[in-house]
This record gives C-alpha cells, structure tokens and sequence, in this order.
C-alpha cells in the first residue's frame, strides 16, 4: 500500500493551488468536454473551496474535496442549463451517431482492464486517466521509474493482444462523440 505525500497539510490555499492547478485542470478538462469550460468549472470549484479551506482538516485530502467541488458544479451547471430547440428548414443528409459503439467499446475496455494484475491496473490508471508523468506515477505507488515503464509496456501490450481477440477492429471515437470515463470510479 502507498501513501500520497501531497499536498502538504501545512499548506495555505494559495500555495496550495500553485502547486496542484495544473493536475486540477486535467481533472476538470476530464469532467466538461470544453477546455475554457473546464478553466471556468476549476476557477468556480476553487472558488467554493477557499470559503471553506480552514474546514478541510486533512489537507492530503484536497484534491479529492475539489474534485467533489467539481462534480457537483458541473451537475449544477447541467441542471440549469436551458434547453432550446432551434428550428430548421430541411433535415440533415446524415445520420446522427448516438455512440452506442463507442459506449460498448468502452464496457469491452473496462471489462479486459480487469485482466490486468493490480499493479499493471494502476500504473496504467494513473499514467493514461490521471495523466501523471512517469516519475508521479512512481512516486504513487513507491516503485521505481524504470518499473513503471516496464510494467506500462507490458500492461498495454496485453491489453492490445486481449482487444484483438475481442473486436480487431474497433473504432475510434468520432468526433461528434464524447466518451469520457465514468466519474469517481477507478480500476484499482
């Protein structure tokens, strides 16, 4: 097991957000499809998360109170999001995708994930989910670079050997799709 030695409970909240914002953005940049939405949703997160800063008495636990900030913002945001529907003189040519394929592409690659050892699931976890660098990636689970490296290579060579004998040709998310991973659940 592997304890995390940020953020440092002594911090202040400025310092706290110089330290975390980028690692924060791509959390927000995971959560709305919209990369200026997604500085807004952190700006807004971070904003509610000051007033309440002195009540947070783990300060380890900051990243995971933001992110909660986050989530419920964005639901709010969706809620009050007014709905219209905008008239037009003709239908379009082309079908509309509804991305059930990429939905049932990201069930089979959640499902082939579970044949990965623990440690494989977490090295690829936080270098391609939570886009940790290979030295964070080390430090998180207390094992070297080196094997981090090692450990992903071998890990996504399964994963590629196990997509093939599932689907060889599964398709790429368009454009008009947006599949994001499934908030607050991780492969551990």
């Amino acid at each position: 097991m592997h304890t995390c030695t940020y953020p440092d409970p002594a911090l202040t909240f400025e310092e706290y957000v110089r330290t975390r914002q980028d690692t924060l953005l791509r959390k927000a940049r995971r959560l709305v499809p919209d990369p200026l939405a997604a500085q807004d949703l952190l700006q807004t997160a971070l904003l509610r998360t000051y007033g309440r800063w002195d009540d947070i008495a783990d300060k380890q636990l900051a990243d995971a109170y933001v992110r909660r900030v986050m989530i419920n913002t964005r639901t709010e945001w969706w809620r009050a999001r007014k709905l219209q529907e905008l008239p037009i003189e003709q239908s379009p040519d082309a079908p509309v995708g509804d991305c059930t394929e990429q939905y049932a592409d990201r069930m089979l690659l959640m499902d082939i994930i579970k044949t990965l050892t623990p440690q494989q699931r977490s090295v690829v976890v936080l270098r391609h989910w939570e886009q940790m660098s290979t030295d964070e990636t080390a430090t998180a689970l207390g094992i070297a670079p080196g094997t981090v490296k090692s450990t992903l290579h071998r890990a996504l060579a399964q994963l590629r050997q196990e997509l093939q004998h599932g689907d060889p040709d599964l398709a790429s998310t368009p454009a008009n799709c947006s599949v994001n991973p499934p908030v607050g659940r991780r492969a551990r």
